[in-house]
């Protein structure tokens, strides 16, 4: 369902809290909601990070794009699109009073303020993290080394003559996602709930959005073609 789909006929005039846009994918960061997280009314544990150039849905135009900044959203129930804070039993938002800017504005009768918005001064993981010494430097660092533009660039010459070549360079980029996570846990005590908003979701998980899967054999990676359509991502980024 995209945003445009959810517009009303003009059956629905007001939220009836049937729940069904917080479990569509919790709601994307913008700057209005930076204090949410800078004050921790909203801890960076219950978030994480779609980084620029990664493939996502785009709820206004209905399809897969490669994400034109980060984007930060909140993390779903048991990996699942429903929305951490959604009280399930309840069907009530747990933050209501401290619900981020998309949560604010959204009418699902009516989406023209939303789509407005929606792709408009998203917060970053630079606004946040940018003066955090030595932070900061890793994430660039990782930022460049697992570039998502890079990645594709390789999947895509897979089947050229240079095979063997770009195919060594897809593993580099896994191992070394795979790699600088294992260090900030277990070398520098982050919390493992942490990384996904630092640095994004791993790879051998997103990998399947460019037709692909990861599996390991002892220390090496293998990567194989998917024979089947790669699972839609989040729905609401």
């Amino acid at each position: 369902m995209t945003l445009t789909d959810t517009k009303s006929t003009g059956a629905i005039t007001k939220c009836i809290r049937c729940g069904t846009c917080c479990r569509k994918g919790g709601p994307s960061f913008h700057h209005q909601d930076r204090v949410l997280i800078e004050k921790g009314i909203i801890l960076s544990k219950y978030l994480y990070t779609i980084r620029e150039g990664e493939m996502s849905y785009d709820n206004v135009q209905g399809s897969l794009e490669p994400a034109t900044s980060d984007i930060i959203k909140i993390k779903g129930h048991n990996d699942s699109w429903t929305c951490l804070f959604l009280d399930e039993k309840q069907n009530e938002c747990t933050i209501y009073e401290n619900r981020p800017v998309e949560c604010r504005v959204l009418k699902c009768w009516d989406t023209r303020e939303i789509e407005k918005m929606y792709s408009k001064y998203r917060l970053t993981r630079k606004d946040l993290l940018s003066k955090v010494e030595g932070l900061w430097d890793l994430i660039e660092d990782h930022q460049k080394k697992c570039s998502y533009g890079d990645l594709k660039r390789f999947l895509d010459a897979l089947d050229s003559e240079d095979k063997d070549i770009v195919l060594e360079k897809t593993l580099a980029i896994i191992e070394y996602d795979r790699r600088v996570r294992e260090l900030v846990v277990q070398e520098a005590g982050l919390d493992p709930d942490m990384v996904e908003f630092i640095f994004g979701r791993p790879i051998t998980e997103t990998i399947n959005m460019y037709g692909f899967k990861v599996t390991k054999e002892g220390d090496k990676y293998l990567l194989i073609p998917k024979t089947i359509q790669p699972k839609t991502p989040n729905q609401n980024p």
